[in-house]
């Protein structure tokens, strides 16, 4: 392996927190980040302002650069006005827990009302379920089972959905990103 490629495969470690233009994360869950490449491509475009930097290193055939640990977008996007309805957001909804016996194993996701008694796939008719709830429930209505949600569900806002996300923080948070996130951030007496 020659200098330069140890050098970046090094810098695939350096992802850049992306704010939106009001300097909140575009989501927290997934975490909005981008490699370093998109990154420093973004920076150079004039697409984003750094707001901090890793102290590591990239270089050009003529320049050096610091690699972005945090960015904020010059333009404001406006979050979507509804959540994207997907096996993920039912899983954040539901706080990774089947909603029959609050396992955190094996989701997968059942209809309350099953398809096959006129159920529809709709937020307010599916829950996160661990697959020995699911078969057990089969396809009985929640009445015949004797098997009921613990929370009922429903569709929450992109806003709601952003706010549990916080609740799951991801495995890597560089310290350059607490002004940011506040998953760890230490409260004054």
């Amino acid at each position: 392996m020659t200098a330069c490629q140890a050098h970046a495969t090094e810098s695939l470690f350096y992802p850049a927190l992306v704010l939106n233009a009001d300097y909140q994360p575009l989501s927290y869950y997934p975490l909005s980040l981008w490699d370093w490449r998109q990154a420093i491509k973004a920076v150079f475009l004039g697409r984003v302002n750094v707001v901090s930097e890793y102290d590591q290193l990239v270089h050009s055939a003529r320049m050096a650069f610091r690699l972005p640990s945090v960015i904020a977008l010059k333009d404001y996007i406006a979050p979507p006005r509804r959540a994207a309805f997907t096996r993920f957001n039912v899983f954040l909804r539901d706080g990774f827990r089947c909603q029959y016996c609050g396992a955190r194993e094996e989701l997968t996701f059942d209809h309350v009302i099953p398809r096959s008694r006129g159920g529809r796939t709709t937020w307010e008719n599916v829950v996160a379920a661990c697959s020995p709830c699911n078969l057990k429930k089969a396809s009985r209505l929640p009445r015949e089972s004797g098997m009921i949600p613990h929370q009922k569900p429903y569709e929450p806002t992109p806003h709601r959905l952003h706010n549990l996300g916080r609740g799951f923080p991801p495995n890597f948070l560089h310290e350059s990103w607490a002004d940011y996130l506040y998953w760890d951030a230490e409260l004054e007496p």
